[in-house]
């Protein structure tokens, strides 16, 4: 039975990784410290695992000096339990940048697919502003089952990634780049109107929803494979 705890700011998802595979989420901005603080106090006490995305290094900081024995990494700005069991996927992801501007938002993809139990290849700044340090590469992202392709400028790398593999990919537009690019919506439109077949695109600097769509596209692999 499908089970949640009122906290009355929020209502805490126990029963998510039942119906998903992938457990609770929690978006951090917004968020007052005592709020995320109960909040993850909260999953502990149910020993339930659960992640945290966008959390600033105050909020971070507020946790560990209550005792919440949370993990954090600066980069992804992620945050996350170590309690709590861990499925592990067998399937393999290939995150990849075009710049190493755009390593924010790919860690949070990577360490998302990673702490839902993927396991993830990195293949920072290959951009198409050097084509040559892409495809020294390819034949290694060829072997993922999934590709996760971010970056910011014109968004290029989405449409030859998708264009040079059999795996299904995430585009990930960053809100990298110069002014026209309008904080991603340059990128973000680009991908979007990609010719290069097989390729699907999450909302700017969402590696974490790119992340969660390739563990799942995994997770069904594998089901059909059982």
């Amino acid at each position: 039975m499908d089970q949640f705890k009122d906290l009355g700011f929020a209502k805490l998802d126990l029963s998510r990784a039942d119906r998903t595979g992938q457990g609770e989420t929690v978006y951090c901005p917004g968020k007052t410290p005592e709020q995320l603080m109960e909040i993850m106090r909260t999953f502990q006490r149910t020993g339930v695992r659960v992640l945290g995305t966008k959390c600033s290094p105050e909020q971070f900081a507020f946790l560990r000096n209550h005792s919440i024995p949370v993990e954090y990494d600066e980069t992804s700005r992620l945050l996350m339990s170590p309690w709590g069991r861990k499925t592990e996927l067998a399937g393999l992801i290939a995150v990849c940048t075009g710049g190493t501007a755009d390593l924010p938002v790919a860690e949070e993809a990577a360490q998302t697919a990673e702490f839902f139990g993927a396991k993830v290849e990195r293949y920072f700044d290959v951009g198409v502003a050097g084509l040559h340090r892409l495809l020294a590469k390819i034949d290694a992202i060829r072997r993922a089952d999934v590709v996760i392709a971010a970056a910011g400028m014109e968004g290029a790398l989405g449409s030859v990634l998708a264009g040079l593999v059999e795996s299904p990919l995430v585009a990930v537009p960053t809100s990298v780049g110069y002014g026209a690019s309008f904080g991603g919506v340059a990128p973000l439109l680009a991908m979007l109107n990609s010719c290069a077949e097989g390729m699907s695109v999450v909302n700017i600097d969402n590696g974490f929803g790119a992340g969660v769509l390739a563990c799942r596209m995994i997770r069904m692999m594998e089901r059909r494979m059982q």
